[in-house]
């Protein structure tokens, strides 16, 4: 639609009716010379003689074209703006944070992808969430990756090609050996300070239990809790793994009842990629 931003200009449109009416017509004096035998003078010399006042009269054009220029005049000080139909934008009613494990332990290869190819437990991680990122049309996604420290990999964005893309670089014993969830989970909170979103949520993969955070998990599930963030744990690998492998589900459980166990694998059956909710 055409809208204009200066439309006092418009009170100007009468402006030459105005000069019209109250200036006296334009006048134009030429010096002569008064005979008593004009006319015999004219006769003598073959001139012919003419009205001494003429008014002068404007064609149609002039009366057409007149006004028209006036009121273009007049359009252009008004300053006229084509306004284009506004753009709708949706705000994401939800921020959802991916807590990815990258402790050693997740390069195992007990994993299986639906081909059957052996694969490690980071790279089963990847490909249920390549196909739970894809579905997630509308929120805002981040990433933490944890080791032996936590890191974001990715603020809240909603650019989840860029999801994608900085999820598969990322590698096992990137952040370090150890598994370190409660400073995940930490992280986590402070993370989400600055969100406005009505629905906060946190998925955390892990495979292990924790090996030393600063805080313990279940005391930084409870912090996380009190932040109105929702937190669904996600299990990964072998459930009998034993030592610095073992899996806590009891933790887990904790966090989040039940876990949601993404494969298992042991000796006598092999596991396959199953996709997150």
């Amino acid at each position: 639609m055409l809208e204009f931003d200066a439309l006092w200009a418009f009170a100007l449109l009468p402006a030459p009716l105005l000069v019209w009416w109250l200036l006296p017509a334009y006048r134009e004096r030429e010096g002569s010379i008064r005979v008593p035998f004009f006319e015999g003078l004219a006769s003598a010399t073959g001139a012919s003689p003419s009205s001494g006042g003429v008014l002068l009269k404007r064609n149609l054009a002039q009366r057409v074209i007149a006004p028209l220029v006036w009121v273009l005049v007049v359009g252009a000080l008004a300053r006229p703006q084509l306004v284009e139909p506004p753009i709708e934008r949706t705000e994401s009613a939800r921020d959802l944070m991916l807590a990815v494990d990258l402790s050693g332990s997740m390069s195992t290869r007990d994993m299986f992808d639906p081909d059957g190819t052996r694969i490690t437990r980071l790279d089963a991680v990847k490909l249920v969430l390549d196909d739970f990122i894809a579905r997630r049309a509308g929120d805002r996604l981040g990433i933490i990756v944890f080791g032996t420290q936590a890191f974001v990999q990715t603020p809240f964005t909603i650019d989840h090609e860029l999801v994608r893309a900085l999820l598969d670089q990322t590698r096992p014993a990137m952040a370090g050996q150890q598994t370190m969830i409660g400073d995940a989970l930490g992280l986590t909170v402070k993370t989400f300070e600055n969100s406005t979103a009505e629905d906060r949520v946190l998925v955390l993969l892990t495979d292990g239990n924790d090996t030393g955070s600063k805080i313990s998990p279940r005391k930084a599930a409870e912090i996380v809790a009190a932040s109105d963030i929702t937190v669904h744990t996600v299990a990964v690998g072998d459930p009998g793994s034993v030592g610095e492998a073992e899996m806590d589900l009891e933790t887990l459980e904790a966090i989040d009842t039940p876990p949601v166990v993404v494969a298992t694998a042991t000796s006598s059956r092999r596991s396959t990629v199953r996709s997150m909710r």
